[in-house]
């Protein structure tokens, strides 16, 4: 079984930044994107107990390696990362055709991609990949399990009133959530060994990628500003005896006709 995990390195959560045209900076200190971290250790458990290899898939600047290194250091068998200056400021639909034209190069049986990204949290780019491959897409699963023979994929998709079991034949996409389980930490050997596991860097031009139809250039949409939220407003403790307290509340919920 080969599993392609695509993971993204996003600023390290509650560090995000926006440059002057409204972009997220990605020059340093990325890490996982926490959501594709999920999907890695589903992955790893099947491997673990089917045999197989992990690929991992990242688009994104050179320092997008220091999470790819630690997602070896975890397990993962490679990693390729698709890595161009023309890429920055990509819009969601340019990093759909860049992630499809490089899984045109593997060999896959699955495909696993997180449920959104923390710097953007779109959800789109997993399904749109799929669409743009005539790939089965199962989203939102909590049990990823192949078949006997491994010629399908069977998956527990989280819905409103439990989970719906779907079936496909693979190569198939599916979209992990949380549920699949907590990452695993890096162990001191897996750490080791990932300085010699192979990274292969992707340019535009080994993809066949024209650099005018990515980036800002081709971006199909634009953040036009982004703005604080208002301050709230002061906020009213009571502090007295229950009886009066409860007074005062429902006077005050009577006042704005909330009751």
């Amino acid at each position: 079984m080969h599993i392609v995990v695509l993971l993204k390195a996003v600023p390290v959560v509650g560090n995000e930044r926006l440059d002057a045209a409204h972009r997220t900076q990605r020059g340093s200190g990325l890490e996982s994107n926490g959501n594709d971290e999920y999907v890695l250790e589903a992955a790893l458990k099947l491997v673990e107990a089917h045999g197989g290899e992990i690929t991992l898939l990242s688009v994104g600047p050179a320092a997008a390696s220091e999470a790819l290194r630690k997602a070896l250091a975890m397990g993962a068998t490679r990693a390729v990362h698709v890595a161009d200056d023309a890429i920055a400021g990509s819009c969601a639909l340019a990093t759909m055709h860049i992630l499809a034209a490089a899984l045109g190069r593997l060999e896959y049986d699955l495909v696993f991609a997180g449920a959104d990204s923390s710097d953007g949290q779109g959800g789109v780019v997993a399904a749109a990949v799929a669409a743009k491959l005539g790939l089965p897409y199962l989203s939102y699963a909590s049990k990823i399990e192949p078949t006997a023979d491994g010629s399908s994929v069977r998956v527990h998709r989280l819905s409103a009133h439990g989970y719906d079991v779907l079936e496909a034949p693979t190569p198939a996409l599916v979209m992990g959530t949380q549920v699949l389980g907590e990452p695993r930490y890096p162990s001191l050997r897996g750490i080791m060994q990932a300085r010699s596991k192979e990274m292969t860097t992707l340019t535009l031009a080994d993809l066949g990628i024209d650099p005018a139809t990515v980036g800002v250039a081709g971006a199909s949409t634009k953040v036009l500003s982004a703005e604080q939220p208002p301050a709230r407003g002061g906020a009213t403790v009571i502090r007295e005896a229950p009886e009066s307290a409860v007074a005062q509340i429902v006077d005050f919920l009577a006042a704005r006709r909330l009751i």
